[in-house]
């Protein structure tokens, strides 16, 4: 096993900063040649660039060329800290400190994660100077641990790599399984499902004679368009008082617009009631659509996965039919977002109340047809959420390597 040490970056890389050239010569720019932003230091590999500059511009300013394979760090605003490495040879504008690695004493791709996994500790840096902006030589002066056989070095970079392959090929998944989603989803409530062929009706173009004209669009000609209020009962929540602190435990559910996210389940909330807090509230079975009408996202929609209750800013709908909650919720998740944004257009404040809410619109197919239709995009949501889970479990599993093997906790065979 090789031995550690602790040093400054400044004494393992070569490092400076950007430039711009001036916006005010048309002729610097829409060049060939790469020209990275801080706010790109958002990905973690560059390989290509949303701005270029010309060689002329290059001679003119203070910008550099950044070899390929470098690492990056954010200096100002809102990006501050965030590390990247450019697969690219490149330039940067002065809010990116370039970091060139000498290849005798460190491995880039390990300078790279050291200071990914560094960032909250550089940041700390910042500290009370009243913005989050790091410089060159307070990059310089931080240390890190290294240990001095390159090798080992390198065998913990290419661990870490290989997780964030996992993870990059995971979001992908997901990326691709949600387009596939907003597919179905229109297919599906546009065309329906034909119940003695299993398969999607033909389109309208095809078969006029399938559809009828509705306040929704053209539907199918065995579907009618109702009210929300007139599949379920809708139901405003509301907190209980916070100063009565035997109100909040760890029993039931309590859902704010916070724990609304892209699952279609709520099976967790950042706070719980306990017994005597649920019984205050307007209590809520298993498969109530829980819908935000208050707020910045105003519109997201989940289904709870048992009992619970809601804040004030959510609209729940207790359908009448249970079984159906599933394709009202993906009905409504279709056919909503037009109707909010016809509402909240019209106000200063993003809120939609509940007697507007409850005239929003909703197709109603026949029973049979409707759960069709929500297995289908339950069986996909499902995929979704198997790879949603796999993707947080990666994340913590490369947490705790980095936290491991860049201390030197945990060794690697060399």
């Amino acid at each position: 096993m090789s031995k550690w040490y602790k040093e400054k970056i400044g004494c393992l890389a070569e490092t400076y900063a950007g430039g711009t050239p001036s916006r005010s010569n048309p002729e610097y720019f829409m060049g060939n040649i790469p020209w990275i932003s801080s706010g790109e230091l958002n990905q973690p590999r560059i390989l290509q660039t949303n701005e270029s500059i010309t060689e002329e511009a290059l001679n003119n300013s203070s910008a550099k060329w950044i070899p390929k394979n470098s690492v990056l760090i954010a200096m100002y605003g809102a990006t501050a800290g965030q590390v990247s490495t450019n697969l690219i040879d490149a330039t940067s504008n002065q809010a990116v400190l370039a970091l060139i690695p000498d290849d005798e004493l460190i491995d880039g791709e390990f300078l790279f994660y050291s200071l990914l996994n560094s960032k909250n500790d550089i940041l700390f840096l910042t500290q009370g100077t009243g913005q989050p902006n790091l410089s060159k030589g307070l990059i310089d002066n931080f240390s890190i641990n290294v240990p001095k056989c390159k090798f080992e070095q390198r065998r913990i970079a290419q661990i870490l790599s290989t997780c964030d392959a996992v993870i990059e090929k995971t979001q992908s998944a997901i990326a691709k399984y949600k387009v596939i989603k907003q597919g179905m989803l229109h297919d599906l409530f546009t065309r329906g499902i034909d119940i003695q062929t299993g398969k999607l009706r033909p389109r309208y173009k095809d078969a006029p004679e399938l559809y009828k004209e509705s306040k929704l669009g053209w539907i199918p000609k065995e579907w009618e368009v109702e009210s929300i209020s007139s599949i379920g009962e809708i139901i405003t929540g509301a907190t209980p008082p916070t100063a009565r602190s035997e109100y909040y435990g760890n029993e039931f559910l309590f859902v704010s617009p916070a724990d609304i996210q892209d699952n279609i389940y709520i099976n967790q909330t950042g706070k719980k009631l306990t017994q005597s807090g649920f019984d205050v509230c307007r209590k809520l079975p298993k498969n109530t659509i829980c819908v935000v009408c208050i707020g910045s996202t105003i519109g997201k929609m989940a289904l709870l996965n048992k009992e619970g209750c809601t804040n004030q800013q959510i609209n729940s709908v207790v359908c009448f039919d249970s079984d159906l909650s599933t394709f009202f919720f993906y009905a409504m998740l279709f056919y909503n977002e037009q109707q909010f944004r016809r509402e909240i257009g019209l106000q200063a404040v993003p809120i939609v109340n509940k007697s507007h809410f409850s005239e929003f619109l909703v197709p109603i197919a026949q029973k049979a047809e409707a759960l069709k239709i929500a297995e289908r995009l339950r069986l996909l949501d499902n995929k979704i959420h198997s790879e949603q889970s796999y993707l947080e479990k990666m994340q913590q599993i490369k947490k705790g390597l980095m936290e491991d093997l860049l201390s030197g906790k945990r060794r690697v065979e060399v």
